[in-house]
């Protein structure tokens, strides 16, 4: 257990940031459960660019690395590409 004042304030911070981590971690995987389940290509799309967003969004936030982000964008876009109109 923490005895001096700010490893105590940096335990509290730690646990927002984990928090707050984990949240935009699972709103990701939410985010891509979306465009792999649309039912056609032009709702693939919109999810799409929702997603792209918040991938960038994040990465830029540090909360993921921005190669990870890089990677799960393309790999989506490579699946939203080969859907038929």
């Amino acid at each position: 257990m923490a005895h001096h004042k700010s490893a105590k304030k940096r335990i509290r911070s730690n646990e927002r940031k984990r928090v707050n981590n984990q949240a935009a971690l699972s709103k990701v995987r939410t985010l891509i459960k979306k465009v792999y389940s649309a039912e056609n290509k032009t709702d693939a799309e919109k999810y799409l660019k929702e997603t792209v967003a918040f991938l960038d969004k994040t990465a830029g936030n540090g909360r993921i690395h921005k190669n990870t982000a890089a990677r799960k964008k393309s790999s989506l876009t490579k699946y939203v590409n080969k859907l038929e109109a």
